[in-house]
């Protein structure tokens, strides 16, 4: 499908947002692409005198882009699930593994865009269920002590068979996607998205015989504290619940994956490898 209209999500505190923001715009006009914003950047691109955007309204678009690092990304990929749209991610971030596309690739990117010449490609997502709350995670659900000065003692089941109980500062229930993320610094492997698992790793864990584990997505991870404390629960770094010490945590596949606009053949290896690479210079 040609996409003819996208609805842009930025990080609100990035340098040269006007600049930016009107480099994406003008690229994707040139490309024939109708350009929305969300109402933030769209009211302060308005305020500067800039009128680059069309309208702050979702509505009638094809497609999310989101322009700025990981975290961008997946603010705009729970708007993506929302709206079911695919989502195109620019980096203008430190290391940006999520995104498809560099500032300096803008004009061809966005030509194939509108020219049909891009496949979707889909990635497992994980949900949280936590009493009557729910909530979807791209990269991680992670279990950790928050302002509680110790580490926090955890069983962790899967399909209620008992993995180990730890004592720790945390624990993180990841994706593939997610498993070069907070996983990936805190000991556990790198995982090709193409797998479809989940990843328990703990953090810091008071033993030297817990180790990460991987597990079918189809089957079910359980989390409760062994204490009585409270522990801090984050999905993808964005949404915040509290895990009390007489609930249980679940997390299972989704039933739907995210999915991303890829305008070229990736090699994620080779991705990963040249990611590290700049991220440790």
């Amino acid at each position: 499908m040609r996409v003819k209209s996208v609805y842009v999500l930025m990080h609100d505190q990035k340098p040269n947002i006007e600049e930016i923001a009107a480099t994406v715009a003008e690229k994707l006009h040139k490309a024939g692409i109708r350009v929305c914003a969300e109402p933030w950047l769209f009211e302060r691109m308005q305020h500067a005198g800039v009128q680059v955007f069309d309208s702050c309204e979702s509505s009638g678009c094809e497609a999310i882009l989101s322009v700025g690092g990981d975290g961008t990304l997946l603010r705009a990929n729970s708007l993506s699930m929302q709206l079911d749209l695919p989502l195109l991610g620019v980096n203008i971030g430190r290391v940006g593994f999520l995104a498809e596309l560099e500032m300096d690739q803008l004009e061809k990117a966005f030509e194939k865009l509108a020219g049909d010449e891009y496949t979707i490609q889909e990635r497992m997502m994980l949900k949280l269920s936590l009493g009557d709350q729910t909530a979807y995670a791209l990269n991680d659900v992670v279990v950790s002590r928050g302002g509680y000065a110790r580490l926090i003692g955890m069983d962790a089941y899967v399909d209620q068979d008992l993995v180990g109980h730890f004592i720790a500062d945390g624990l993180i229930v990841s994706t593939p996607t997610g498993s070069t993320g907070y996983s990936l610094s805190a000991g556990g492997p790198i995982i090709c998205p193409e797998v479809e698992c989940m990843l328990l790793t703990p953090v810091c864990a008071h033993s030297l015989q817990h180790r990460p584990v991987v597990t079918s997505a189809s089957q079910t991870v359980v989390i409760r504290l062994t204490e009585a404390v409270q522990a801090m629960v984050s999905v993808d770094g964005q949404e915040i619940f509290t895990l009390h010490a007489n609930q249980a945590l679940t997390v299972t596949r989704a039933s739907r994956p995210a999915r991303f606009v890829r305008l070229e053949p990736r090699s994620f290896f080779s991705t990963i490898r040249i990611k590290l690479s700049e991220w440790s210079c």
